[in-house]
């Protein structure tokens, strides 16, 4: 796993500071840190919400029969993070709330997410990939919504 160094009083660089280092040392962030803060930014975003569960490397689109998870709008989405010195590449899998416009809560959370993740640990944000493994109704949504776990 590889960590980054992020913001602090940062140095000159080429190009002007660098951020995480500074006069005092560096500052690194995990890669699985950069996921978890990309994963509470995405479900920000009310149309969002975790992926479908899998099996097999297969999406299970209203498993909750079998006894595995439902797709749940208010659960975190799978995220992977990869990190390279002050720059972010993210994979997102996400479900969307049906009707909503697929495009529209895409570019919602892309953008909410870098965002997101400039702000709180200074990484410039350079890719966002995210894939929709489900369409989620309101009676599922609702149907998680009111399980008692």
């Amino acid at each position: 796993m590889t960590a980054t160094a992020v913001d602090g009083p940062a140095a000159p660089g080429p190009d002007g500071p660098t951020p995480g280092r500074g006069e005092l040392g560096t500052i690194t962030i995990a890669e699985s840190v950069v996921a978890k803060l990309a994963a509470q930014a995405a479900l920000e975003v009310p149309d969002a919400g975790a992926a479908a569960p899998r099996l097999l490397g297969r999406s299970l689109s209203g498993a909750g029969g079998l006894g595995v998870r439902q797709t749940s709008l208010s659960a975190l989405p799978k995220v992977s993070a990869t990190v390279d010195n002050s720059i972010a590449l993210l994979r997102l899998e996400i479900s969307v709330r049906w009707p909503a416009s697929v495009p529209a809560v895409t570019a919602a959370v892309r953008e909410r997410v870098r965002t997101r993740l400039v702000a709180l640990t200074g990484l410039d944000v350079a890719e966002v990939t995210i894939r929709v493994t489900d369409l989620v109704t309101e009676a599922a949504a609702t149907s998680t919504r009111s399980r008692v776990r």
